[in-house]
């Protein structure tokens, strides 16, 4: 393997042949380059898909009412579901051990006031739970707590930005919020990885805002998460479950698709994995298939090869060579072609991916990048196409037989 002078051959071997050497390289570092680029890409479009979760539990269902869209046992078409505390309270006693939080959520927006300092924000009424489902980080105080639910206390959490906004260099903790002329007590400020519009959100009790404003049990949604034990296929299954149960609560055709809606994540995973497998598919076959080109561009090469040196190989055997070192010789050229050029394929791509970085965002596609892993795979395919390419023309030339090769013209 460390042998000079076969170095010096296998050098001396490709320089004879620059043209051919060159192309068959070429269409190995384009087909390195091309797998590289559309499996960044498709990276890319995996990250972008997971960044849309990242400020959300990644086993959430969502469960929201809508309107009937025929009628049903009685019930008129266009008659609007409305959940209340006990539908709420149905989730968390008919799917012990299924579920791990759920929270309620009522929307609202406000005028909120600091002293001279006011702006319009979303209110999100909620369960202490929803901290869980929303990944929600506190940067000072706590979140709501059951106290602040059976009390119906007017305390609120206030997103990061909110306390930018209208408490300028102040410590929001602690402090007094007016909100629609109603005062809360801040206790706690959080921040949150979803963005801006995340960050600038109010968290109250539900059952506050249930009595401040219409004194009534009405809920917008529900969300939950499920147990992480359940695979994905259970978790879709769980998901229709539950809007198979709501729909017989609430007397609503079984194929009624407006009535009530239930959404999960699982459900999204499923489909963009589906998606991304098909894209995975198309990457791996063009890059194969234009490997393949270059690994039989390669082996036409060491035919070529072995044919112009037929007498040199025949001398070679005559002076006692085995037809292994022939074949180690061939081989070792074969490999050093395909991972020369191979290399160059892999460490262009890798580039343009840099360059690319998220300019791409606005097609979905996310710091498109290739793993490391992928580098080590790549490293064994090189090796292996070098001794497939190099291989057949190797034991054509260790079957030389030296009395032939040396009459040959």
């Amino acid at each position: 393997m460390f042998d000079r002078d076969r170095w010096q051959e296998i050098f001396e071997a490709i320089g004879k042949n620059k043209l051919r050497t060159f192309l068959s390289g070429f269409t190995v570092a384009l087909g390195i380059l091309i797998f590289t680029i559309l499996l960044g890409l498709g990276n890319g479009l995996l990250n972008s898909f997971l960044s849309s979760f990242v400020d959300d539990a990644q086993n959430v269902i969502f469960i929201r009412g809508g309107r009937t869209s025929k009628a049903f046992k009685g019930f008129q078409e266009n008659r609007r579901i409305q959940f209340e505390n006990e539908d709420f309270e149905f989730i968390n006693s008919n799917y012990i051990g299924k579920v791990e939080y759920a929270t309620p959520r009522i929307y609202r927006n406000g005028l909120a006031k600091y002293k001279k300092e006011s702006g319009n924000y979303s209110i999100r009424a909620v369960h202490p739970d929803h901290q869980y489902l929303e990944k929600t980080i506190m940067m000072k105080g706590r979140y709501l707590n059951e106290a602040d639910l059976e009390e119906r206390t007017k305390n609120i959490v206030i997103g990061r930005l909110i306390e930018k906004d209208l408490f300028k260099n102040e410590n929001a903790l602690g402090k007094t919020l007016d909100v629609d002329g109603i005062a809360y007590k801040i206790v706690g400020v959080f921040q949150d990885s979803g963005g801006d519009n995340e960050e600038r959100i109010l968290y109250m009790p539900y059952k506050t805002v249930q009595l401040l404003f219409g004194n009534n049990e009405h809920l917008d949604q529900i969300n939950i998460s499920y147990n992480m034990a359940m695979d994905t296929e259970q978790a879709i299954a769980f998901s229709e479950k539950i809007e198979e149960d709501f729909k017989k609560k609430f007397n609503v055709a079984p194929d009624d698709q407006s009535a009530i809606r239930v959404r999960s994540f699982a459900e999204d995973i499923k489909e963009t994995m589906v998606i991304l497998g098909g894209i995975y598919a198309l990457i791996f076959v063009v890059g194969i298939g234009t490997l393949i080109s270059g690994v039989i561009g390669i082996g036409n090469i060491m035919t070529f090869s072995i044919k112009e040196r037929t007498k040199e190989l025949g001398i070679r055997k005559a002076l006692g060579a085995s037809p292994r070192s022939i074949i180690a010789m061939v081989l070792q050229e074969s490999v050093l072609i395909t991972a020369i050029a191979g290399y160059l394929g892999l460490i262009l791509g890798m580039l343009i991916l840099k360059l690319i970085g998220n300019n791409l965002e606005e097609f979905f596609i996310l710091n498109p990048k290739v793993d490391t892993g992928v580098i080590v795979v790549a490293t064994i395919t090189l090796v292996l196409s070098g001794l497939l390419a190099g291989y057949i023309p190797a034991r054509r030339a260790a079957k030389i037989k030296p009395i032939i090769a040396l009459r040959d013209d």
